[in-house]
């Protein structure tokens, strides 16, 4: 009787654990769509289970000055429907600077964090992945914007704008902004859950994150450009990326010119 028991116990537990795999597939596959990219998901999760190791790909930017940017205003005169009616491209800068208020609040648009508990950004981001990384080229230099800590990290102190320029088929406007904000991106933070899938969710991304600069802008009185038109590989040695850092976007910020 105890043997009929143990082997009874055994069959349940082995249907029940097909059943349990059935169903983890079954999602699996509703949100992968594809029998490659549940591959890559199934993967993705087995070594998210086996092995506990954190990203270290920011560690060559964690080296230089740190600036701790001030704390995002939550609230402004401009309502959300009055930037989008009043949104235009901009490509004609005046000279004046933009102030650490004002790049904190744009830098806090684009990836700022929105709830502390969780990581949760401005930007939406398939899986809470991230894959974005931002920097910024100004006067005095590269930086690298940490949203986890709301801090730029300077990278490079060298005046690059017109550089920057020079590998977007020499937009001279670029060089006129008072800052240009690098959007970025490693796609295997979101490939190696969602397969070839996870190209397009790092694109939608991006544009979230743009749109959310762009609007930002307007509401602070300023004027912004998505750009597309550059040299990716020029961009990366100019600003020293990693080649998995994948420039997407040039966006320049400044006041407009009168």
């Amino acid at each position: 009787m105890n043997n009929n028991f143990i082997k009874n116990l055994a069959i349940l537990i082995k249907i029940s654990a097909i059943v349990f795999i059935f169903f983890i597939l079954i999602a699996s596959a509703i949100s992968c769509m594809s029998l490659k990219d549940l591959n890559s998901y199934i993967t993705y999760t087995i070594k998210e289970r086996l092995t506990n190791t954190n990203d270290t790909s920011l560690n060559d930017f964690e080296k230089g000055e740190e600036i701790m940017l001030p704390n995002p205003k939550l609230e402004s005169k401009v309502s959300l429907e009055e930037a989008l009616n009043n949104r235009r491209s901009v490509r004609s800068f005046s000279s004046k600077e933009l102030s650490t208020e004002e790049i904190s609040q744009l830098l806090w648009a684009a990836q700022g964090i929105t709830k502390e508990n969780t990581g949760f950004r401005t930007t939406p981001s398939a899986g809470a992945l991230y894959p974005l990384e931002l920097f910024i080229v100004k006067n005095d230099g590269v930086f690298h914007y940490i949203p986890d800590e709301h801090k730029l990290i300077k990278i490079i102190s060298e005046d690059l704008k017109s550089n920057l320029a020079q590998g977007a088929l020499s937009q001279d406007f670029i060089a006129d902004a008072s800052i240009n904000i690098i959007i970025t991106a490693i796609y295997e933070r979101t490939t190696a859950k969602y397969g070839d899938r996870g190209t397009r969710y790092v694109h939608m991304e991006a544009g979230h994150c743009c749109q959310n600069i762009l609007l930002q802008a307007q509401a602070l009185g300023l004027g912004a450009v998505p750009i597309g038109a550059f040299d990716d590989s020029y961009i990366q040695k100019l600003l020293n990326l990693p080649e998995d850092y994948i420039p997407l976007y040039i966006v320049p910020v400044g006041y407009k010119e009168e």
